[in-house]
């Protein structure tokens, strides 16, 4: 029977994931590696190869030094290594930009040179079948940053290799925008945050804590010390009861304002992302909402005190040893009173994990908070289900295109589809204005699969699914050059703006189905026969025209350029793109519109003709009278 659509999605979802990551290897080979490196005090990370999959360990005890560790100033953050780390968003309002937490990105870019050609090697490695990178403490934040980096990487070049980032007790990051970007890439499932249940590093950024600098160098001292050595851990400063007390109280505070709702909750500067893992003597919970992480955080913190809030930091390795004995305990108690519904069932399970199960003021609060992690509404199954229904609606609009463009191929005046939607104006036809109501239509539609996409509600794997990878790629090649057309046509975008569509004017959706394209799993067969024996019914690269329209533009600029150097630049332009595009149409990779006479690719072709023999003619005048020939004159 198929999912109602108001039937919430299982909430014990997210405890299977908690119960499977309790049974891997993964937390202990994990943590084993975070101490070797803590205990390295002249490495920043270590890593370690178990099987096919590669581990890398960032050493907590590190110090940022381009700014105060304590601080909460918050840095943009585009790229890292010149790799861009978010695709621009499609929304021209103005967002909130990507910030960061600006002495962990400092402390980042410092090691950032040290570790990139080993990450590449391994990467680059044949036998690398995933990569684990993990961190402790402050190397839990190197840890996601170098996570973010590496996965920004794998995208560009269209690698497969699965990277996973688990951190133990890691200090939070960056503002919304940062937690938001993360989701809309749909890298939340790549960070797994390990919290222990009142371990306060987690919590420390939620307060304005500047005003206890002193005692938090000496807690850092502390704790730097002891993941050294427990016995170099006695030797640090010690911050007296008092001093412990006003930090718990002063974070407390903090966390119970950010964890209410509605106008008595305080501005909130840092936001958690991806999942978070906390872990209690009686098992783990796993939660990936930014806002049940909040409440979880506070409600699980209240139950401490200022002692163990500072000792928890130093515990995971005590946690991880009894996470796989403590599940396997949960469930056998469990079968002794198990509730009718699998969500009831997965919810007390939940609450026993907490470890907050004997206190009956913080039960009602817990439940609260993981009920509210409940996706309400038609499950993301059902959503592309739906999707397929209205996808089967809107392929009527991209055949009427199809015909459209059939109907200028045929035409005497030997122009082509691209030129004759480009050459339209005020007095077109019926035929040429229902082609742009149905263009216009198609790339609504195509918005909204993005935009529930990016929302989570479709299936992870739907941007792999060959239904969905094939009907966008059609959709691109067929429709993406009457936008190029819209562009440098009836509206004069590239008059207006002085841009051309590759740099300003395409949109992101094509950006983003190039990707699915390039990701999508080939088979032996499709490789083999990839040789055509007669043109192409859709041109194969969809900006095919907006390059032609850069390189009219370069031939225009070849007539009045004087500079030598940049007249020799645009030289180089043109023959690369003249080279790419024979190269196209001799593997027949470009519909027959292209190669028509009056064509503005044909057009191009023979006025660059024309330009290569006058060049040719002046190379051949005297020395003397070339001066004579600069480009004002060259016709």
């Amino acid at each position: 029977m198929g999912m109602a659509s108001n039937e919430p999605s299982p909430f014990e979802s997210r405890q299977m994931l908690a119960s499977f990551i309790s049974s891997t290897p993964l937390l202990s080979d994990s943590w084993r590696l975070c101490t070797q490196a803590n205990a390295a005090p002249f490495r920043t990370f270590v890593t370690d190869r178990v099987g096919a999959s590669v581990y890398v360990a960032f050493s907590g005890v590190q110090m940022p030094g381009a700014s105060d560790p304590n601080s909460r100033d918050l840095v943009p953050l585009d790229s890292i290594g010149g790799v861009p780390l978010f695709s621009p968003r499609r929304s021209k309002e103005p967002e909130e930009p990507v910030m960061v937490h600006a002495a962990m990105l400092n402390l980042f870019l410092s090691l950032f040179n040290s570790f990139q050609n080993q990450m590449l090697e391994i990467v680059g490695n044949k036998d690398t079948k995933s990569i684990v990178i993990t961190g402790h403490s402050i190397g839990g934040a190197t840890a996601s940053l170098c996570s973010l980096w590496l996965l920004s990487y794998l995208q560009s070049i269209s690698s497969s290799v699965p990277i996973l980032c688990i951190t133990f007790g890691a200090p939070l990051l960056g503002n919304e925008a940062f937690s938001q970007s993360i989701f809309r890439e749909r890298w939340g499932g790549n960070f797994c945050h390990v919290v222990s249940k009142h371990d306060i590093m987690p919590r420390l950024l939620f307060a304005p804590i500047t005003f206890l600098t002193t005692q938090l160098n000496s807690l850092l001292q502390f704790w730097h010390f002891s993941m050294t050595s427990e016995d170099f851990g006695k030797l640090a400063n010690q911050i007296s009861e008092k001093e412990k007390a006003n930090l718990f109280n002063a974070v407390m505070d903090y966390l119970e304002a950010a964890s209410q709702e509605g106008e008595t909750s305080v501005p909130i500067l840092f936001h958690p992302f991806g999942n978070y893992f906390f872990v209690t003597e009686d098992g783990a919970v796993c939660l990936d909402s930014p806002s049940a992480i909040i409440k979880m955080l506070h409600l699980m913190l209240a139950a401490g005190s200022p002692v163990s809030s500072i000792e928890d930091h130093l515990k995971y390795g005590y946690y991880v040893n009894k996470l796989s004995s403590q599940t396997l305990n949960q469930e056998i108690s469990m079968q002794k009173n198990i509730p009718d519904s699998s969500y009831e069932a997965g919810l007390e399970l939940a609450i026993q994990s907490s470890g907050i199960a004997n206190q009956e003021s913080a039960i009602t609060s817990a439940k609260e908070c993981l009920k509210k992690t409940r996706r309400m509404g038609p499950s993301p199954n059902l959503n592309a289900a739906t999707l397929a229904v209205s996808l089967s609606k809107v392929n009527p609009l991209r055949a009427q295109i199809e015909w459209y463009k059939n109907w200028c191929d045929e035409q005497d005046d030997q122009i082509g589809y691209y030129d004759s939607f480009k050459s339209r104006d005020s007095s077109s036809s019926k035929r040429d204005m229902k082609i742009n109501i149905n263009r216009c239509k198609l790339a609504r539609f195509w918005n909204n699969v993005i935009d529930m996409l990016e929302r989570g509600e479709l299936p992870h794997d739907f941007d792999k699914r060959a239904k969905w990878v094939n009907a966008s790629h059609s959709y691109k090649l067929l429709v993406e050059p009457l936008d190029i057309a819209e562009y440098y046509g009836r509206k004069g975008m590239h008059r207006a703006k002085g841009y051309h569509y590759m740099q300003h004017g395409r949109e992101r959706r094509y950006e983003i189905f190039d990707r699915w394209w390039k990701d999508r799993t080939v088979t032996a067969a499709a490789e083999e026969n990839k040789e055509r024996s007669k043109f192409a019914s859709l041109t194969q690269d969809s900006c095919f025209w907006a390059r032609v329209e850069e390189a009219r533009d370069w031939l225009n600029c070849v007539r009045s350029e004087i500079d030598a150097n940049k007249l020799s630049l645009l030289w180089d332009k043109i023959e690369n793109f003249e080279k790419y595009a024979i190269n196209l149409v001799e593997n027949k990779e470009v519909s027959c519109d292209v190669l028509f006479k009056n064509s503005s690719y044909s057009i191009w072709v023979e006025d660059l003709r024309e330009l290569k023999q006058l060049k040719v003619k002046v190379q051949r005048l005297p020395h003397q009278f070339t001066g004579f020939l600069d480009g004002e004159v060259v016709p």
